[in-house]
């Protein structure tokens, strides 16, 4: 009996580590839905605001009462973002659907600093703020002022007419500028005076993200992977991008760009990414939010009921705030520094990585991308190999002679006909153009895109089978030993999600479990 009782205690014990584990959410805009923009008070976090799709609304009391500082008429009064001007707290910017306006005595008058031409040029999405220059991101183009908005500049080129998703800058560095937009991302080293693009964005498979997204995410943006670019607070060299085919990271400025890692990110469609002062990444994808600690991601949106979250933020207590279509969440986090915090990490043992799954997965379904590499280079050497034809005549014509000189011949001066001779030639030619396109080409392109969208999707499948058979483990251990119907559908699912594991890696997964 002892046994047993300390069975169940284990067990019970396990369970609330497993729940500690969890950051535990609460919802603090107390009705308000549509939540796209918060901003904290710097050195009070209790005073917080936040932009919904009716206006901006201030608390004083960390969120347990609103009252309401700024609203719009007309048809686009949603805060798309808020910021404060540099280090003064009392100066508030908010970028609209209707404009840019400011306040400077921290939301008690507005006024409008920046009007466009059209809608398009109106609907402010992004916002820098640095000494003496402003710059402003708008659904039609990237727009300068060097006189506190007194008077604006656009930019030209392409990020004159593109849709800016967010600008990227450290006042410490008031030089280096960046902007992610629908064509790309740009980069400035002499604050906006000349450009560069650093990454050049491809078209979005089929032209759709998710049926998820939400619903005023303009076609433009529909088409691009773009979605955020952020800077590592203390190494500033270091850039991360968030795109629809995952997060991707440049260690020299965005000269060079790498695919970060993707462990323990249940999805690639990432579109929102956040630093804490101590350079923790923190991403918003479309599976949820998520943090990256001892070299892989872990989800902190299990407690979270959302569809898509929009917008987060970071105060110096260490909370983290969730602007979604139902309000603005909160989390303490409080499963930092827990007691058994590493317990996560024990379900892994005697597991293969997930990037040995990944891997292996895609050999046995043979989508590599060295194949596709392959391909090209048989196709360039299409060209150095000759075009072989061979020619062949038969002359059977004035070949006619006279037998004679013998009188012991019966045929003798008779017109006799000769052999017939066969004349023969090869050549040899080679079109170099195909050095540098081919008409092969054309159909390798068709083919690696297919190829991609079926690696895409088998490791989004790989990813979601992996992470979902240690989720029912953990769930499995939480069980109490009574529980013998659950217990048994719990091994059995276990066993579903290896067979499902060993089908996409042909038996590779189930011979690597230690």
């Amino acid at each position: 009996m002892k046994k047993v009782i300390m069975i169940l205690a284990g067990f019970s014990l396990l369970a609330v580590k497993l729940w500690a584990l969890e950051p535990q959410w609460q919802e603090i805009s107390r009705g308000a839905v549509n939540v796209k923009a918060v901003l904290m008070k710097r050195g009070n976090s209790e005073v917080i605001y936040m932009g919904t799709d009716r206006g901006i609304f201030k608390s004083e009391d960390g969120g347990s009462v609103w009252r309401s500082i700024f609203s719009l008429r007309g048809d686009s009064h949603a805060i798309n973002y808020l910021t404060f001007a540099s280090q003064d707290n009392k100066v508030i910017y908010a970028g609209t659907g209707n404009g840019l306006f400011f306040s400077a005595n921290e939301g008690q008058r507005w006024n409008r600093l920046f009007k466009g031409k059209d809608s398009f040029e109106t609907n402010c999405t992004a916002l820098s703020y640095l000494p003496q220059v402003i710059y402003l991101g708008t659904k039609s183009g990237l727009f300068v002022s060097k006189d506190k908005g007194r008077s604006w500049r656009k930019q030209s080129g392409k990020l004159g007419n593109s849709r800016i998703l967010n600008i990227a800058c450290i006042e410490k560095e008031p030089n280096f500028l960046y902007v992610a937009c629908a064509d790309g991302v740009f980069k400035s080293v002499d604050s906006g005076l000349s450009w560069e693009r650093i990454y050049l964005t491809h078209p979005v498979e089929n032209g759709a993200e998710s049926e998820e997204e939400s619903e005023d995410r303009d076609e433009e943006a529909r088409y691009s992977e773009v979605r955020y670019i952020a800077i590592d607070p203390n190494q500033t060299s270091n850039l991360y991008l968030a795109t629809s085919r995952g997060v991707y990271r440049s260690k020299n400025r965005g000269s060079e760009w790498e695919l970060f890692s993707e462990y323990g990110l249940l999805s690639r469609d990432t579109h929102f990414l956040l630093f804490s002062e101590k350079s923790e990444l923190y991403a918003a994808a479309k599976s949820g939010v998520f943090v990256y600690r001892g070299e892989a991601w872990r989800e902190l949106s299990f407690n979270l009921s959302c569809r898509y979250v929009n917008f987060m933020g970071l105060d110096k207590e260490g909370n983290l705030y969730a602007c979604t279509e139902k309000g603005l969440f909160k989390s303490n986090l409080r499963y930092r520094g827990l007691p058994g915090s590493d317990i996560i990490s024990d379900y892994f043992k005697g597991e293969p990585k997930i990037e040995e799954v990944q891997k292996e997965a895609i050999k046995y379904a043979e989508v590599a991308p060295e194949k596709i590499a392959n391909w090209r280079k048989q196709a360039r050497k299409k060209a150095i190999l000759p075009q072989v034809s061979i020619g062949l005549d038969r002359n059977s014509g004035d070949l006619w002679h006279w037998e004679g000189g013998s009188t012991t011949k019966s045929d003798d001066d008779t017109l006799r006909r000769g052999r017939d001779t066969l004349d023969w030639d090869v050549r040899l030619s080679w079109d170099l153009s195909e050095l540098i396109w081919n008409n092969d080409q054309t159909s390798i392109d068709t083919r690696s895109r297919l190829m991609v969208q079926l690696r895409d999707d088998l490791l989004d499948e790989v990813n979601k089978t992996y992470f979902e058979r240690i989720r029912v483990k953990m769930e499995l251990d939480s069980l109490q030993i009574e529980d013998r119907k659950k217990r048994f559908e719990k091994e059995l699912r276990v066993k579903e999600l290896t067979a499902s594991l060993d089908a996409l890696t042909g038996g590779y997964f189930s011979s690597q479990i230690r």
